[in-house]
């Protein structure tokens, strides 16, 4: 599934061109699912680059399975959670990202090249945080922020601290899912708009994920209905349909109407903390 033809190849150049002037890379991932929201050709389109791992937006994860991923992610690269629009966890980052410079430095001066602060950028998929981040990184509104990708004009480096300098410009990972878990999963998230999928689908899907990890309950105390061991996604929607009004003329339920309104809900946390994935036997190197 390829949601942005053409983008991917212009912003894999753009990133190419930035990360020259980067000793640090920053990715950000969506602590609800820190497996799909991975760019798995960020390693290849980095090369070398020291790395540090963000789970963002951990007020929307289940706190139990983002804790298992920092400490799945921390056995090969440093892993710090965050909720970046309340930055929370945005100093333990920052005291990160200087111990990274040390090191960093130490490199430079062993090949005769004199110390400097470290360089940054932030990366990641659509809506996972970026400009969110750099903004509480930075300590000010330095780079716009929303639900939808935006280009942030210019290029420019924000001094963090005497040790850290932060490329003003996030750069932008664009999905490219051929499995169809991740593009949905990625929909769910609001990395790829709803729009460009069949919206009942999605809908099953979060059902059918939540289901997977035992987690229907905050769909049964969110819309005061009861759902029963082993049903359909396809039999849920129906019943948040009727309790919420998605009706037609002649009081049929309007599925798609229903399904957009779980999904939304999912989407702004209205559901509560709730992970879609959690660690198990995929292994990949981030």
């Amino acid at each position: 599934m390829n949601i942005y033809p053409g983008h991917m190849a212009k912003a894999k150049r753009v990133l190419k061109k930035n990360l020259k002037n980067v000793d640090l890379v920053i990715e950000v991932l969506d602590a609800r699912i820190p497996y799909s929201s991975h760019n798995k050709q960020l390693k290849e389109i980095i090369e070398n680059k020291e790395k540090i791992i963000v789970l963002n937006k951990k007020d929307l994860a289940e706190q139990k399975y983002t804790d298992e991923w920092q400490s799945v992610i921390n056995k090969t690269i440093n892993c710090v959670k965050v909720n970046a629009v309340k930055k929370s966890g945005i100093k333990n980052l920052i005291n990160l990202m200087e111990e990274k410079q040390e090191e960093i430095n130490k490199k430079r001066v062993q090949k005769g090249i004199k110390r400097r602060p470290v360089r940054a950028i932030i990366i990641g998929m659509p809506n996972v945080g970026k400009s969110a981040l750099i903004n509480a990184i930075g300590g000010k509104s330095s780079a716009k922020t929303g639900n939808t990708p935006g280009v942030t004009r210019g290029k420019q480096w924000i001094r963090v601290t005497d040790n850290i300098e932060l490329l003003d410009m996030p750069g932008i990972l664009f999905p490219k899912a051929e499995d169809e878990d991740i593009a949905y999963k990625l929909v769910l998230t609001n990395a790829i708009d709803l729009k460009k999928v069949d919206t009942e689908m999605a809908a099953y899907r979060l059902l059918k994920y939540l289901n997977q990890l035992d987690r229907l309950d905050v769909v049964e105390n969110n819309y005061g209905i009861e759902i029963f061991q082993g049903e359909h996604p396809y039999d849920i929607l129906p019943k948040i349909g009727k309790v919420r009004g998605c009706l037609m003329s002649g009081g049929k339920i309007d599925r798609n109407r229903a399904a957009k309104l779980l999904v939304n809900d999912y989407q702004n946390g209205k559901l509560g903390r709730v992970s879609l994935e959690k660690p198990g036997s995929d292994h990949f190197e981030f």
